[in-house]
């Protein structure tokens, strides 16, 4: 009994042993494992990491591949669905028989089943059509992009009197539906104006910190056009080419000559090469290269339009003197028209001066308002932000934003590109980055513009200053048949500033294949430039020509100087024949004196200002002689005192003295302060 009972012991004791062996064992091999389990994970992990990085690099590229394949389809549907066009009433006046409509295109083509939207255009017909190719008919957009085109409709029509002239609007645009508008996005330039140099930094996802307010407005445009149903990612280059090839096949149109300006050169471009059967010949007014980053570029773009003018060593002056001491300047917004106040860096006066050179009518100001800009006379910068207001509210913004942040996909990088911080950069790549809209450069890869087959003549302003001589040549180079003009003395634009660009552009179709004498002189400017020393710097004259009531000075001293020279004329007229003499009295000879010198003194003013070769220079000065003249009222008021001082002197002889100490404060004090 005891035997068993032991053995019994014995055994539990041994297969307890045996247990908590075999478990220790077990579970130092459990450790074992997932020790090596974690270090399989980790490698899985870092594996998948590479792969992921791997992985975000390929999407970039394949990014690429599908936009490419979106254009290539997009071009496809285009060929393969026709157009269709539908009537309506012009909504701008026209010139005589013009008649208008819509282009019924879809929203994008490389979607099925996209919704229908509508591209206006107007057709110009002249009342007897040139025969052969001088009847050709030429097609136009504007550039931008968002800029409207049917106000061009009038000049076209006189620049080409004998051919159908087509205008159409870029689909978004201001006479197309729906229409892109977002008018509080154009504050955005002067947003980045008022925001202080020193805190425009990059923020998270590339958004400007300072720049909330531009951000906040993009997000509610994005909001509101979405709502209305308005794909964004339809408004591109591509699909604005393939509405311009659709329109000459539903308006039955053989062959027409393609005209593009600034932005709308790369749609033109773009569908020539895709409809090398129905195009004749092209223009690109202000050619901006496909492979050209404009963001990138645009500094440089700048710097050298200013050393074509010669102002280099000026314009470093200005931007190093206001990026150390920034200056204030107090204008309205364009938008809201409440009184908003800027603080102007060297870097945001180079904006200006840069928006200034694509504005024909401000370009020949440029070089003298560089050296006022840099002896810190502000004052000088109103006709630059009436100008660039004009600007702000005449373009759509919407339509503006959905092709820049496509086509051109501006960064923060590019707005802190070598050179001056555009503050037109800073803008774009806040909103940009804030829409977060696909690129779509890859769009203009293919189909290749060096296959087309049409004579190409490329315009080129040297002061344009968002364009360059360097990649204008070397785009123009691949291009079988182009050739470029340069035209001396005009930034962008160049058929808005001066007839002969536009004489040139009517000879290139008359005769596209021809290379024989330009019809004028490209070297020669249209305008002279206003240089340092030419004018009398000054902000009053601009105003006076905005608002005539604050010459009302002049204009009274002027009044009472007539009139002091007809009445002395006529006493003394009245001594010479015997009647009407005082006994005791002394002839008004002062009086006729200091009336002839009141009288010549407006005379001299009106004919100094008259004999201006270009009213440019109002909008900064005026000519220096107009200082000289301020001598006369001088005499004028020293000899009216003399005469209204003298004994027994009526009490009205004392209006000319006022008359004139008025007009010297006017004139010295405000005029030409």
């Amino acid at each position: 009994m005891r035997s068993w009972h032991g053995a019994a012991v014995t055994a539990l004791v041994t297969t307890l042993v045996t247990a908590f062996v075999l478990t220790f064992l077990g579970v130092s091999a459990s450790a074992r494992a997932v020790d090596a389990e974690a270090t399989d994970v980790q490698a899985i992990e870092t594996q998948a990491y590479e792969t992921q990085a791997v992985g975000r690099r390929a999407v970039d590229a394949r990014a690429t591949d599908i936009r490419v394949t979106e254009a290539r389809a997009t071009e496809a549907r285009a060929a393969d669905t026709p157009a269709t066009i539908e009537e309506r009433p012009c909504p701008v006046a026209m010139p005589p028989g013009t008649s208008c409509g819509f282009l019924l295109v879809p929203e994008r083509r490389d979607v099925p089943n996209s919704r229908t939207i509508k591209v206006g255009f107007a057709v110009r017909r002249p009342a007897t059509t040139s025969t052969g190719d001088a009847g050709i008919p030429v097609v136009f957009t504007g550039g931008g992009p968002g800029s409207p085109s049917f106000l061009l409709t009038g000049l076209l029509s006189d620049m080409f009197p004998g051919r159908d002239v087509v205008v159409i609007e870029q689909r978004g645009g201001r006479h197309s539906e729906p229409r892109l508008r977002c008018p509080r996005l154009g504050r955005g330039v002067l947003a980045a104006l008022a925001a202080p140099e020193d805190t425009r930094e990059a923020g998270e996802n590339g958004v400007a910190q300072t720049l909330h307010g531009i951000v906040a407005d993009a997000d509610a445009c994005m909001g509101r056009l979405q709502r209305e149903g308005v794909d964004l990612r339809g408004y591109r280059g591509a699909e604005i080419a393939a509405d311009v090839v659709d329109l000459r096949r539903a308006l039955g149109y053989q062959r027409w000559n393609l005209f593009g300006v600034g932005y709308s050169t790369r749609p033109m471009l773009r569908a020539a090469a895709l409809d090398p059967e129905g195009t004749r010949a092209v223009v690109l007014d202000s050619f901006l290269p496909a492979e050209a980053n404009r963001y990138d570029e645009a500094a440089a773009d700048l710097t050298a339009a200013i050393a074509e003018l010669g102002g280099t060593e000026r314009f470093d002056a200005m931007v190093a003197r206001l990026n150390a001491a920034p200056a204030v300047f107090d204008t309205r917004d364009p938008v809201t028209r409440e009184r908003v106040s800027l603080r102007l860096s060297g870097d945001d006066m180079a904006t200006l001066v840069a928006e200034a050179l694509q504005d024909g009518d401000l370009v020949p100001i440029v070089p003298a308002l560089i050296d006022g800009l840099a002896d810190g006379r502000t004052g000088l910068l109103q006709p630059l932000m009436d100008r660039m207001g004009e600007r702000l509210t005449g373009r759509d913004w919407g339509l503006y934003y959905a092709v820049q942040c496509q086509d051109e996909a501006p960064s923060d990088a590019a707005a802190g590109a070598a050179g001056p911080r555009l503050a037109t950069v800073v803008a774009d790549a806040a909103v940009c980055g804030a829409w977060r809209l696909p690129p779509s450069r890859a769009d203009w890869a293919a189909p290749d513009a060096s296959t087309l087959p049409a004579p190409t003549l490329v315009l080129r302003g040297r002061l344009d200053p968002t364009t360059s001589t360097g990649s204008t040549r070397r785009a123009v180079d691949t291009l079988p048949e182009g050739r470029l003009t340069e035209f001396a003395g005009v930034g962008h634009a160049v058929f808005l500033s001066g007839d002969c660009g536009r004489r040139t552009i009517t000879a290139f179709f008359d005769a596209p294949e021809s290379a024989g004498a330009a019809p004028c002189d490209p070297g020669r400017a249209p305008h002279a430039l206003v240089r340092p020393g030419d004018v009398l710097l000054t902000p009053a004259a601009y105003r006076a020509s905005v608002t005539p009531a604050l010459l009302a000075p002049g204009a009274a001293f002027a009044l009472v100087a007539i009139v002091q020279l007809l009445t002395g004329l006529v006493s003394l007229a009245r001594r010479a024949v015997g009647a009407g003499r005082r006994r005791g009295g002394t002839p008004p000879v002062l009086s006729v004196l200091a009336g002839l010198a009141g009288v010549a003194f407006a005379g001299l003013s009106a004919l100094s200002l008259a004999g201006l070769t270009d009213s440019a220079m109002l909008a900064v000065g005026v000519p220096p002689v107009v200082a000289w003249c301020g001598l006369l009222v001088v005499v004028a008021t020293v000899l009216s005192g003399i005469e209204a001082f003298r004994l027994n002197a009526r009490a009205v002889r004392i209006i000319p003295v006022m008359a004139g100490l008025a007009c010297l404060a006017w004139f010295y004090g405000w005029l030409l302060a």
